[in-house]
């Protein structure tokens, strides 16, 4: 299951327990339409109570990310789990956008808006 909450140029995502190619359908729509009427946007993704995710889902998006390439200015990733600080980082090998990964939602929140607020 996921909550999604956009403002601006800004998307935030959280996912409790498993992350499904539903769920992240749900994501791309609402990112394709934030690309297409307001041009590049920010994300915000809190992984901190993901348990886990479909195998069809790590397919999507890798091909999501390579679509829209030039599409994220900074990408933020809130989790303790190695394994998605990994993903996270090999994730930069499709997008131009800066990433980072934090534990505390606080500081995930600043950078993001300290990008978005250069970008004005």
């Amino acid at each position: 299951m996921i909550t999604i909450d956009h403002n601006q140029n800004l998307v935030s995502v959280g996912v409790f327990g498993e992350f499904t190619l539903a769920d992240y359908k749900e994501f791309e729509e609402l990112v394709n339409y934030k690309v297409k009427f307001q041009g590049q946007v920010n994300l915000l993704f809190d992984l901190r109570e993901m348990a886990g995710f479909t195998v069809d889902v790590a397919w999507e998006e890798i091909k999501f990310s390579r679509q829209h390439k030039h599409d994220f200015g900074r990408i933020a990733v809130l989790t303790e789990d190695q394994w998605m600080t990994w993903s996270a980082w090999l994730s930069q090998l499709f997008v131009d956008a800066e990433i980072m990964v934090f534990s505390d939602e606080r500081e995930a929140r600043d950078w993001l808006a300290a990008e978005a607020e250069s970008a004005s």
